[in-house]
């Protein structure tokens, strides 16, 4: 019986999405919470930012990979499977590092939504001002 392929794994979170990235050598079949990238990433620039890593490294149709993403929107969550695919390709091959952190694709972006306060109508609106 054969031994079963290494699986490499990565997490990238992006906003409110969080990514769990699986990997291993195979023939370039990838699925998104059990669905075709084509059909969970309906627009072109999801598509784009979720395919950058593995264009970059030249492993586009090499690997196999199986991704559960949660919370968020389509740009964060293509964003956060981004990273993640980013983060296990490091963990599979460490040489791909430098190829990946050069257009920054293994930095984490930390920009969140800023939370409302009291008295305020949103983070930072106000009621509108009156002399009298």
């Amino acid at each position: 019986m054969a031994a079963p392929a290494k699986v490499f794994y990565g997490t990238g979170r992006r906003k409110s999405s969080s990514a769990r990235v699986f990997l291993k050598l195979g023939t370039g079949k990838v699925t998104i919470n059990g669905r075709k990238p084509e059909e969970y990433l309906h627009h072109d620039f999801s598509r784009v930012a979720f395919f950058r890593p593995l264009e970059v490294t030249n492993n586009k149709g090499k690997i196999d990979a199986r991704i559960t993403v949660k919370g968020g929107g389509e740009t964060g969550q293509s964003e956060a499977m981004s990273l993640g695919i980013a983060r296990a390709l490091v963990a599979m091959d460490a040489t791909l590092r430098d190829a990946l952190k050069e257009p920054g694709l293994l930095t984490r972006d930390p920009r969140m939504v800023e939370r409302k306060k009291y008295g305020l109508r949103g983070a930072r609106r106000r009621g509108q001002y009156s002399k009298r």
